[in-house]
């Protein structure tokens, strides 16, 4: 019986998550590339985020600029993050920011689903959202909100002057938080095609969590999601 109920559970948010997907009609803006910034070093900007017209129930991520510090929008709230000591970070609102790359999107309806208790890493939830939007028009932003158990997020903090041909380059300076039972909020991207673009050479994602008292936020590297707090929202156009 209870192998029986997950299954009918299982197929339930297959025919959810496909159904939300297929009316999702228009793709992520993405701005720039990450490969131009790890191996040809265009770490200037090329999109101000105060030009994008329509920031009612704006979603976005990226990096800062010159990667001095990472960029979040979550609802039309612009947040940056910078460095200000190996264990402290100072978080600002603000759309007074430039990226070098930068995907975002409107989405004004989500539909909020559970996020299964079998579901507790980011590895896994990768290969979850790929399950379930195999039918999906890609790419899409996502949203997680709920309880971390742990997560390791990291903001980038190149150093002034620094040339870069690499990504090992890139993270000169790069600082990693560790955050420890924190309620907060993650805003992803997920696509099969656009590794070196949007996402590493070796996944399919790219999130940056927030913490639900906006003091901490960057990109997120590692977590594990705590059992039954996690709710997961794909968007409805």
């Amino acid at each position: 019986m209870k192998h029986k109920t997950l299954l009918l559970s299982t197929l339930f948010t297959l025919s959810l998550a496909q159904t939300i997907a297929q009316s999702n009609a228009d793709n992520v803006t993405i701005v720039g590339a990450m490969k131009n910034v790890m191996w040809k070093g265009q770490l200037h900007g090329t999109i101000a985020l105060d030009t994008i017209k329509e920031k009612t129930h704006l979603y976005g991520l990226g990096p800062v600029e010159y990667l001095k510090g990472e960029v979040l929008i979550i609802d039309g709230k612009s947040y940056k993050s910078i460095v200000a000591s190996p264990t402290e970070m100072k978080v600002e609102e603000t759309y007074n920011i430039k990226a070098p790359f930068f995907g975002y999107k409107n989405i004004s309806k989500w539909t909020e689903q559970a996020l299964p208790d079998s579901i507790q890493t980011v590895n896994q939830l990768e290969k979850y959202l790929d399950i379930i939007t195999k039918t999906a028009k890609r790419p899409f932003l996502f949203k997680l909100s709920g309880t971390i158990s742990q997560a390791t997020i990291h903001v980038v903090n190149l150093p002034t002057g620094t040339k870069v041909s690499s990504p090992d380059e890139a993270h000169t300076g790069q600082v990693t938080y560790n955050l420890t039972d924190e309620l907060s909020d993650i805003i992803g991207f997920f696509s099969t095609q656009h590794k070196a673009i949007f996402t590493h050479h070796d996944t399919f994602l790219h999130m940056h969590l927030i913490t639900s008292d906006r003091k901490k936020m960057g990109h997120l590297d590692d977590a594990v999601f705590k059992k039954g707090t996690m709710k997961i929202y794909l968007p409805v156009e």
